[in-house]
């Protein structure tokens, strides 16, 4: 996998997505639709269980470039292209088949922090920080995603304010799985990966839909939708395997049936 913008890296099961667009990660429309274009081959790679998306250098993402902005509004047409190819690289992430792991190295600043949103668990550098500025450039966007993440007050204070939350205060709010130092982001990230990786595969494709599509359920509908998870893994090859395994205390051998 080559992109202009992004290094791809696969190995053991694990995709490695790094943001490279120096000196900050800002998202330009080619930006975006790497990202799209990455994302969604890795959900349909069957050598692929788990990615993670970090950023080169010091920083994780920027938002978007405001470099694109001043010609939209003059163009017919231009938002909305424009719009279009954001929301389709954050769904791209939301909807990837595989679970994945943001790995924050920086600051996540607007559609930066928006891939966070979109990943399945975070990580973070000490020096990383969150942020939904774009009231700071006379624009308003990120409320849907900040309150669905931030309790009500948190929310509204970030987007009317474009305040900073850091690294530390989001482990304190149990926001991430942890907060430690820039050179240990990736092993603690690895490690992660390498659990999930070592899961039946098909386990793991109905895990993360469920995890996705149960969120806009009614809970019964949802609970009921889990159970027929549940109940057509069973059938599988990889079920009864992960069974036998278990009674002989040995690890699986999995193969994806």
């Amino acid at each position: 996998m080559e992109f202009k913008t992004l290094l791809v890296d696969i190995k053991d099961r694990i995709a490695v997505v790094t943001l490279n667009r120096p000196p900050v990660n800002a998202q330009n429309a080619e930006l975006r639709a790497d990202i799209t274009a990455c994302f969604d081959e890795l959900s349909d790679r069957d050598d692929v269980s788990c990615v993670i998306l970090t950023g080169s250098g010091k920083v994780f993402s920027a938002g978007a470039d405001i470099r694109e902005r001043p010609n939209l509004a003059d163009t017919p047409g231009a938002y909305g292209r424009h719009n279009r190819l954001v929301r389709e690289s954050f769904y791209a992430v939301v909807e990837c088949s595989k679970p994945v792991i943001a790995a924050v190295n920086g600051p996540a600043m607007g559609a930066g922090f928006g891939l966070v949103m979109g990943s399945d668990i975070w990580v973070a550098a000490e020096e990383a920080y969150v942020s939904m500025p774009e009231i700071n450039v006379g624009l308003a966007g990120g409320v849907t995603f900040l309150q669905d993440v931030f309790g009500r007050s948190r929310a509204r204070r970030m987007f009317y304010t474009g305040m900073k939350v850091s690294a530390q205060e989001l482990y304190r709010l149990g926001l991430i799985e942890a907060c430690v130092p820039a050179d240990q982001l990736m092993p603690y990230a690895m490690e992660i990966a390498r659990e999930i990786a070592s899961k039946s595969p098909i386990a793991l494709r109905l895990a993360k839909e469920a995890a996705r599509m149960t969120q806009v359920m009614p809970m019964r509908d949802a609970y009921r939708y889990e159970q027929g998870n549940t109940v057509a893994l069973s059938k599988t090859e990889d079920s009864k395997e992960a069974q036998r395994a278990f009674l002989e205390k040995r690890a699986p051998v999995y193969v994806g049936r």
